[in-house]
């Protein structure tokens, strides 16, 4: 079966990983130093970009404005779902890290309404290694089921450690693996990173985000057979009901078009049935994120 028989049969598709941002309008200084993302990605750009996919639905993830931005950007997103109804869920960024503290800020996002699913607080960045392992820090992960949301984590791999940790201590909280815990795919790294999959996995709360990975392979030469294995384990470890796709559109665009990541994922996916395939692209982003 060729890949493009392959998407003319794929059933419509959930983004569960979408970015949008104009530099012009917020400052979004990690793109300062980015050529190719330092100019608007709005919803225009998107459907040009993604014009050979049924996208059905979308979910809108925080882009890392500059934190004063960041109730404007989670206002700004659910603006733009009036432009575009597919947008049916977003992810905002919140200061986590304040405990009890950080309810005065969860009460304004959930002013903007239902549209608001859960929380993004990138881990990755932090300077300690033991960030997200700090008491406040988890209290304000275990605070979120208490407005039906779930958490969003951004990590890479060195730091897959303290997030199992994390996650042992917020039982009640419903975690998404964003961009499969960004392993080494440069250069074809897979232990720990392997193991540590397969330990989140066992959390039943857990869930994992198929996005993300071309932007950590060789953006200008990675190939599919470079993704097949991180695939693979995924799918082993999570199987087809605990995983969603992501397009992290426009980063991933770094390293490939909308349509040449999803074809690589349905390559490396052709062995399973349709109804798997339903889930991994469609049903599970519906689930998760409550759309």
């Amino acid at each position: 079966m060729t890949q493009t028989t392959r998407r003319d049969r794929t059933p419509s598709i959930v983004d569960t990983h979408l970015h949008l941002w104009n530099p012009a309008h917020f400052r979004i200084s990690w793109l300062d130093h980015n050529a190719l993302l330092n100019k608007t990605y709005g919803l225009a750009e998107y459907r040009q970009h993604s014009a050979g996919v049924n996208v059905e639905a979308m979910v809108y993830i925080q882009t890392e404005v500059e934190t004063p931005y960041a109730i404007l950007e989670a206002r700004w997103a659910a603006a733009c779902a009036g432009e575009d109804p597919r947008l049916k869920g977003i992810v905002p960024w919140a200061p986590l890290e304040y405990g009890e503290r950080v309810r005065a800020f969860l009460d304004s996002l959930a002013e903007i309404g239902k549209r608001i699913k859960g929380i993004r607080r990138i881990i990755q960045f932090e300077p300690d290694p033991d960030f997200c392992l700090q008491p406040n820090f988890v209290r304000g992960v275990q605070i979120l089921p208490e407005y039906g949301w779930t958490f969003d984590i951004c990590i890479d791999y060195t730091q897959m450690t303290q997030t199992i940790e994390l996650v042992r201590r917020c039982p009640n909280t419903t975690f998404i693996l964003d961009h499969i815990g960004k392993p080494n795919i440069r250069n074809h790294v897979l232990d720990p990173w392997r193991q540590q999959i397969k330990t989140l996995a066992g959390f039943p709360n857990v869930w994992c985000k198929m996005s993300g990975l071309v932007t950590e392979a060789d953006h200008q030469h990675w190939t599919r057979d470079d993704l097949r294995p991180y695939i693979d384990h995924v799918l082993a470890c999570f199987g087809f009901q605990r995983t969603c796709f992501g397009g992290d559109w426009p980063v991933a665009f770094q390293a490939a078009r909308y349509e040449q990541w999803l074809d690589a994922l349905l390559w490396a996916t052709s062995g399973c049935s349709e109804d798997e395939l339903h889930h991994l692209l469609h049903d599970n982003g519906v689930t998760f994120y409550r759309l």
